[in-house]
């Protein structure tokens, strides 16, 4: 008796692509397609994602850029795997373990460097938005600190940012989460991957 896989073909392709070291991995074209197949799949059958399934450690893994058209409007760029050379990892934590407040931090590693912007983040569950705004960096060297301060505004916008629209925010738009890896798109209009970070 042959069996029918019930995962959808998006997903196989983007759990083969969130395999680093496995094998061939699919194309970039496949892997933008997948993506944007998963979009559409959570759009039709209004999938949710509760805030705990994203909270962690995730590196980048695949993006896409944006480009503008000249009748006007933004048309999805080519996409493209991360080199291991670069480690740029976003987190999502909670802070304090009895509050709603979410905290959002960005990190790219080059060579001995590292810098870390991070800043206060809130999660539509039901529209499967999270937006956010980054308000703290730090500098460092050999996983040290070297400077750390505000950023953008600092602490006048932390303070602000519950009261700010959603409109006027940065923001994600997660239309897939799994254990191993998450897609979203974001507000200028790219899609993005990220993996587990180990």
């Amino acid at each position: 008796m042959i069996e029918l896989s019930t995962t959808p073909d998006y997903l196989q392709t983007l759990t083969a692509a969130a395999q680093p070291g496995k094998g061939d991995r699919p194309t970039s074209a496949t892997v933008v397609d997948a993506l944007l197949a998963a979009e559409k799949a959570a759009k039709r059958n209004h999938l949710t994602y509760p805030v705990e399934m994203l909270l962690g450690q995730w590196r980048l893994y695949f993006v896409t850029g944006t480009k503008k058209r000249k009748q006007g409007g933004i048309a999805l760029g080519k996409g493209f795997y991360l080199p291991s050379l670069v480690q740029a990892q976003i987190g999502f934590d909670r802070p304090d373990a009895n509050s709603e407040e979410l905290q959002i931090s960005n990190q790219v590693q080059v060579g001995l460097m590292g810098l870390q912007i991070l800043g206060p983040a809130r999660y539509l569950d039901r529209k499967h938005l999270l937006a956010f705004d980054f308000t703290k960096m730090q500098l460092k060297l050999l996983g040290k600190p070297i400077y750390q301060g505000p950023f953008r505004g600092g602490q006048a916008k932390t303070a602000a940012f519950a009261q700010q629209p959603i409109a006027r925010l940065p923001f994600f738009s997660f239309f897939l989460v799994t254990e191993t890896f998450i897609a979203a798109r974001g507000r200028g209009g790219g899609l993005a991957m990220w993996t587990k970070a180990a």
